[in-house]
């Protein structure tokens, strides 16, 4: 079987979509598919790790003299027209006979997808905002919401098979066998981790560490995650340096060792809520972007996170205030609990059997 990626990582776009394309692909080449990626050359681009990870690449570059139609709210993360991205990569795909095309972009809907649809025999299509209609075979949003199938009302084709919810997250299978042994926290919070990116354009990093100083509680270890690339990098590593019991990490291929170990994390929205989640960790949140607003507050009212604002509001005094209310709650247990109930880390064994196995409605 032959199963070809259309999916980018950029500084403003981040990782995330690029990761859990990488875990479902995986475990497809696992499954004896043959399997490629698609990537345009936007500033922060994946494609070293993709190759690195032992797929092909094909790379198109980014268009720098760009009018944006502007259809789509992120339409401008695309680096070139629909049109134009249709074009290039019809140019690779009729190549070859493709079984499945999977594709994770805010930025392409039903007109990129139909233009394509001579050159696959099906479409999956991996999305998280429900803001635009597709024209696929598979769906998958793995948010959590009370009304997800209303979000996609009109928005899939019938015949469309649609799976929602973080049951269906796209984790590696070191999460999946942790979530069978992993016991709920402790009520003491004795463990930190912070991640908010690798990049953490937004010194979120810094800040959290300088809130830290101000709470009076010396905790038995706290795991702080940034890439060296980072530009607040140097300034990070000297607060962990100076904060008793810090440790700090970079360039991690996954966060499941610290996240089994935490007691509580302090990062941002996005894939890691499903990681956090799965592993039974309660955590502290701060959205990063637009597109992470909406999931973050849905699990805010269901109890499943503790949300601290938005990046260009936080300070040092805001995450150490919430720091401290999250020492004071009685139901660490419980919460804990909660998260876990929620996702079994099982999601991408399940799509790959969807995959594999698919048969028309």
């Amino acid at each position: 079987m032959k199963v070809v990626f259309r999916v980018d990582a950029s500084i403003q776009m981040g990782t995330g979509h690029v990761i859990r394309c990488l875990t479902l692909a995986q475990v497809l080449k696992e499954n004896g598919a043959d399997t490629g990626f698609i990537c345009r050359k936007h500033e922060g681009n994946l494609i070293d790790k993709i190759h690195s990870s032992g797929f092909n690449v094909h790379e198109l570059e980014v268009i720098e003299e760009l009018e944006v139609d502007n259809k789509l709210a992120h339409s401008h993360w695309l680096g070139a027209t629909q049109q134009q991205d249709a074009d290039d990569c019809i140019g690779i795909l009729k190549k070859e006979k493709i079984d499945w095309l999977i594709v994770d972009h805010y930025a392409i809907d039903e007109d990129w997808q139909c233009k394509l649809k001579p050159y696959y025999e099906k479409l999956m299509v991996i999305d998280d905002l429900a803001d635009r209609r597709h024209e696929c075979d598979l769906l998958l949003d793995q948010n959590l919401f009370d009304d997800m199938p209303a979000r996609y009302y009109n928005k899939t084709p019938v015949q469309s098979q649609n799976f929602f919810g973080p049951q269906y997250a796209l984790l590696q299978k070191e999460y999946e066998n942790l979530h069978e042994e992993i016991q709920a926290k402790a009520q003491t919070i004795e463990n930190i981790l912070l991640f908010f990116s690798n990049m953490d354009l937004d010194g979120l990093t810094s800040k959290t560490l300088s809130a830290l100083t101000q709470v009076d509680d010396v905790f038995q270890n706290v795991d702080v995650v940034i890439s060296k690339q980072s530009p607040h990098y140097v300034k990070v590593k000297s607060q962990v340096e100076e904060l008793p019991n810090a440790q700090l990490h970079s360039d991690l291929p996954s966060l499941v060792s610290l996240m089994a170990k935490a007691d509580l994390a302090i990062g941002a929205g996005g894939t890691t809520h499903w990681e956090r989640l799965c592993l039974a960790l309660p955590s502290l949140v701060i959205i990063l972007a637009e597109n992470q607003r909406p999931v973050s507050r849905s699990l805010q009212k269901m109890g499943l996170i503790e949300l601290i604002g938005e990046a260009d509001t936080i300070t040092a005094d805001i995450i150490a205030s919430s720091i401290k209310k999250v020492l004071l709650r009685s139901d660490i247990n419980n919460w804990s609990n909660l998260c876990r109930a929620q996702c079994s880390g099982g999601g991408t064994s399940f799509i790959v059997d969807k995959l594999l196995n698919y048969v028309k409605p």
